[in-house]
């Protein structure tokens, strides 16, 4: 972290000194939020909760952001959000939450924290966590980041966001998105494998690929779930999302000031269905609203 090359940004600040990257955190662990969460698809939250660790800070940083006021650790007078806590600490919120009866310990956008959340996972196994460790991402990620986990994290819940250069740049400043998932979701399933479940049809391994639809981006998200077929098959999970919900801060955006359409969610659901889609998560009813929103008020840190 000295020439901090984690993440695909590449960007070789010092962190280490103090100085902070492209996703706006130096080394120091910043956290918003340890608590059980209930949103995730069903075999991850199950009936008790997911232990979600929200980290603050991001190497993607897109302009919908439903979690844009942690996404970049600073607010508007450049003070920082959530709150600065030790490995040691880590591994003992790791322990309080399984505690707390969580099923999984799931990891939030911590891609820029790698190296302290993988010795507090060594630790925190070494003092009795058994549940499974989810890694939850953008998968804007370096195959050789994720091969700090291996061993560590037993399920992955990576995003891919799109297959346009186009839409990756103006909507995550990323034009090498696509390449970049790839090769990581890739490397995710190498260290995992197919899925496994417990009796309670709780996942203890895997990958699940999130989809979030976009207004006006169909013909897009028909490639993402395309790619992710002919790719992986069945031998994967996907969970096709509409719960896409526009924020304040682009509502005079020309396409996504607006909700995703039924008629578009079902246009990429039934897309999914005539590839041959079988392992896949979908949303029914109004889910489009805030209440997926958590507060990150430092509970549980």
């Amino acid at each position: 972290m000295s020439e901090c090359n984690l993440c695909p940004r590449n960007c070789l600040v010092d962190r280490q000194d103090g100085k902070r990257g492209y996703c706006g955190q130096s080394n120091k662990i910043l956290v918003a939020r340890a608590a059980l969460h209930m949103w995730e698809e069903p075999c991850i939250s199950g009936k008790e909760g997911s232990g979600t660790v929200f980290f603050c800070g991001c190497t993607l940083r897109c302009i919908f952001c439903q979690n844009y006021l942690i996404a970049l650790g600073r607010n508007n007078k450049d003070e920082s959000i959530g709150k600065e806590i030790t490995i040691e600490r880590l591994k003992e919120i790791f322990l309080e939450l399984q505690n707390q009866g969580a099923n999984n310990i799931n990891l939030v956008t911590g891609t820029h924290f790698i190296p302290q959340i993988a010795e507090a996972l060594r630790m925190a196994k070494a003092e009795g966590l058994v549940i499974p460790v989810v890694y939850n991402t953008s998968s804007y990620e370096r195959k050789e980041s994720l091969r700090l986990l291996e061993g560590l994290v037993d399920i992955y819940l990576p995003d891919m966001k799109y297959v346009s250069k186009e839409l990756s740049k103006e909507y995550s400043h990323a034009q090498d998105y696509f390449e970049v998932a790839k090769d990581a979701i890739e490397e995710m399933v190498r260290q995992v494998g197919e899925a496994c479940f417990d009796e309670r049809g709780y996942m203890k391994k895997g990958v699940i690929v999130r989809h979030l639809v976009l207004p006006g981006s169909t013909k897009d998200s028909k490639a993402v779930l395309e790619y992710l077929w002919n790719t992986y098959g069945n031998r994967i999970f996907v969970s096709i999302m509409n719960q896409y919900t526009p924020t304040e801060q682009i509502k005079n955006h020309p396409m996504l000031s607006r909700k995703v359409t039924k008629r578009e969610y079902a246009k990429v659901v039934d897309y999914a269905l005539s590839l041959g889609w079988e392992n896949a998560f979908i949303q029914e009813g109004e889910t489009a609203k805030d209440s997926f929103i958590p507060d990150f008020d430092g509970n549980g840190v």
